[in-house]
């Protein structure tokens, strides 16, 4: 019980993040969605990535449907494999988030993503504006079969369409990667020496076939680049003008536009792209539409996220921007570390303080259940003895009084107690001075028991007998009597004289011939039904029983 608040909470909501692959505009999505969950510490996030595999999406899927989840949020590596996974999963009851990439079908909760065609379009009617509606195009797209690889080819197929001027030579396969751009222009058979632009439907791609087409036109102008790597020639691109002046007609563009170190908006700063797209991720977003769905607020099922185009004139700028919005992102970051790191010291000291507190209670409770197991041995012990010593009959030092025998033997007092009127008293006692201690009081408890119990004895058949009658006879006050009675046997005087007058009335129902009525009135009841009531109460048994 003391260790309940140091437990981990339960979370509210799990949800799995299935990601088709894995890169830098996924990581950055990634980080926003953590992010996103700071300010709600009831939330986990599971994060599974497919490495571009369908089978493998497929089987991560399940088994977050099995682990329990309570949204799902996916973007489908191909549209028409991974696509009944998620139906199923939507059929079951799951919310699904569909962002970035789509599925074929309708069923899922909402999308959340840019608008894949409208970036298409926007990257032709740019092309389009750059050659002045005239020149040869390569398009290199994504994995094929993909939601964002179909919509961008037909927003870029549609623009260009609207130019005459202008033909898209061809349309190569890639899968998002660099390298699947650079074999993209490698494998093609057709002729490359005449190309204006370059489309890549992502800046990796992009950049691949910018390393490829550099190297197969061969317009280098010294042994040293001709003989270099594809990676050194990169490096020499980047350091010698004189390489663009050569190549000023061909030009590449791509869609993503990622900040930081070797982002679109950085190849677009250095001229190695002459524009972008920004696709964003907008992690934050997406896990705010999840929250709403699963807290029941209301929600679009189609969310478009803006986008705008990257070109040299705005680069810098937007750089800038992404640079501090960066920052801030990672100053958060190491914020919710260090947060984490105090609150894992602050649990662990305040498991270890209240490890140290239930060692200490439990210790006090171990002396204080001891205690009171001897405390109530004592008792226990003190009150049979008590019991037993009121229950004695026919001892001399008690001088019990018997039915139908005189009280001139039996009924003598000890030599060494008091009595009402002072008979057996040495001789020259004086009565008690005013003032000083009661005899009975300062009589040791066995004494003070003996001396009681003849007491009540003599006086048992007198059913006008009070407590009070009963302290005057031991020289006490009422209240004196009580308490020391009570300490001493744990009964009220009241309790002892009825047990007294139960016990006599016993003893004559067994040895003599007296009916009930004279019994119970034989040992001071007024009343033969409450005599009966008491006596079933105190045997188990009523008087007439012990008649028979």
């Amino acid at each position: 019980m003391l260790l309940t608040g140091c437990a981990r909470r339960e979370p509210r909501f799990v949800i799995g993040v299935s990601q088709c692959s894995q890169d830098i505009w996924r990581d950055k999505l990634n980080s926003e969605l953590r992010m996103g969950a700071y300010s709600h510490d009831d939330i986990e996030l599971r994060f599974a990535s497919a490495d571009d595999s369908d089978e493998l999406q497929i089987s991560q899927i399940e088994q977050f449907v099995s682990e329990g989840i309570d949204l799902l949020i996916v973007a489908p590596n191909q549209v028409a494999t991974v696509t009944p996974v998620i139906d199923r999963v939507f059929d079951s009851g799951i919310p699904v988030i569909v962002f970035d990439r789509k599925t074929n079908t309708e069923k899922f909760t909402a999308y959340i993503g840019a608008d894949n065609r409208e970036m298409g379009r926007m990257m032709g009617e740019f092309i389009a504006a750059q050659l002045g509606g005239r020149g040869r195009v390569v398009e290199v797209m994504g994995l094929k079969g993909s939601s964002p690889a179909i919509e961008r080819h037909e927003g870029f197929a549609e623009a260009l369409g609207r130019h005459p001027g202008l033909e898209l030579v061809a349309s190569l396969q890639g899968d998002w990667t660099e390298e699947s751009g650079y074999e993209a222009i490698q494998k093609y058979e057709g002729e490359l020496g005449n190309i204006d632009y370059v489309f890549g439907q992502n800046d990796r791609m992009a950049m691949g076939a910018r390393r490829a087409m550099l190297k197969e036109k061969g317009k280098v102008k010294s042994e040293e680049f001709a003989a270099a790597t594809d990676s050194a020639l990169e490096t020499m691109a980047a350091a010698n003008s004189s390489l663009f002046t050569l190549h000023s007609s061909l030009k590449f563009c791509g869609i993503d536009a990622l900040p930081g170190e070797g982002g679109g908006i950085e190849l677009v700063l250095d001229s190695l792209l002459m524009a972008s797209c920004i696709y964003p991720t907008h992690g934050d977003e997406v896990l705010q539409l999840a929250l709403d769905i699963l807290e029941g607020r209301p929600y679009a099922k189609d969310n478009r996220l803006q986008t705008a185009l990257v070109t040299p004139d705005n680069a810098s700028v937007i750089q800038m921007q992404s640079a501090e919005t960066q920052r801030q992102s990672t100053y958060l970051d190491q914020l919710h570390e260090q947060s984490d790191q105090y609150l894992k010291r602050l649990n662990s000291q305040r498991i270890i303080t209240l490890l140290a507190l239930g060692v200490i209670v439990l210790l006090l409770l171990v002396i204080l259940l001891f205690y009171l197991f001897e405390q109530g041995k004592i008792s226990l012990r003190h009150q049979r003895e008590v019991s037993n010593l009121w229950n004695l009959e026919n001892e001399p030092q008690t001088a019990l009084t018997k039915e139908g025998e005189g009280d001139d033997t039996q009924g003598q007092e000890p030599t060494d107690v008091a009595t009402p009127s002072g008979e057996g008293q040495p001789t020259g006692q004086k009565d008690q001075p005013t003032g000083s201690e009661p005899q009975s009081a300062g009589l040791s408890d066995t004494a003070f028991i003996i001396r009681f119990k003849d007491v009540v004895e003599k006086r048992l058949a007198e059913s006008e007998l009070s407590v009070e009658d009963l302290a005057a006879d031991m020289h006490l006050s009422r209240v004196q009597l009580y308490r020391k009675v009570k300490s001493v046997t744990g009964s009220s005087p009241v309790e002892l004289l009825r047990t007294a007058r139960l016990n006599r009335g016993y003893q004559m129902l067994l040895t003599t011939d007296k009916s009930v009525s004279e019994v119970a009135y034989a040992v001071g009841f007024t009343a033969p039904s409450y005599f009966t009531k008491c006596f079933k109460d105190e045997f188990g048994k009523s008087p007439t029983d012990m008649k028979q």
